[in-house]
């Protein structure tokens, strides 16, 4: 698969981390209580994500089978480093707190070992930067969509602002951990149906 945009599609579509590898699940479930929440972890995610492929891609014919994994986490965590003194140094406040201890446990996150042994591992730099690209936005995309569902049905708002009225019921579950777990599944058979039908 070296087209770039069809290793995008397939980690946006066809192959997303969360609703259809179900992977990384820590991090959709617990910050997924407001959208602007899902977008700076989705997108921590990414940035880790493709930089840590497109290395892993031009280092993997230097680094001898038995230390790739060794390797492969130095990698990430340096990344993750790099995006988390970002974060403190430029992201709002309340957004750092809200991610917490879920930016550094980025480093043992499936989605960027997985891809780093499934993909980067095998495949030529441009390639493995797409495919990075590809699923952090597949990642992305997943939890500002969890988020947005929570916040708006758990406290009437969307990215932070109020777009009910007052009268308006809140579903408080929504934007507790078993909130959580009801929007995923009914995200996850709606789109799935959605792509099963693309296919038939």
């Amino acid at each position: 698969m070296s087209n770039p945009l069809k290793i995008l599609k397939n980690g946006i579509i066809d192959e997303n981390p969360t609703f259809v590898q179900v992977i990384g699940m820590c991090p959709t479930l617990a910050v997924t209580t407001s959208a602007i929440n899902g977008l700076g972890m989705g997108l921590s995610t990414m940035a880790v994500l493709a930089c840590s492929n497109l290395v892993i891609s031009l280092i993997r014919k230097f680094v001898p089978d038995e230390a790739r994994i060794p390797c492969y986490v130095v990698v990430i965590a340096s990344f993750v480093t790099i995006v988390e003194m970002l974060l403190n140094a430029f992201a709002p406040q309340s957004l750092v707190t809200a991610l917490g201890v879920y930016i550094p446990l980025i480093v043992v996150n499936c989605i960027i070992l997985a891809r780093a042994e499934a993909f980067a591992g095998k495949n030529g730099p441009v390639a493995s930067l797409f495919d990075g690209i590809g699923n952090g936005l597949g990642f992305t995309f997943a939890l500002v969509l969890l988020g947005c569902v929570r916040e708006f049905l758990g406290s009437g708002a969307l990215f932070g602002v109020t777009v009910l009225p007052e009268f308006f019921p809140r579903t408080i579950i929504m934007i507790l951990p078993p909130g959580a777990f009801l929007t995923l599944a009914f995200l996850m058979v709606i789109v799935n149906k959605l792509r099963s039908g693309k296919k038939s």
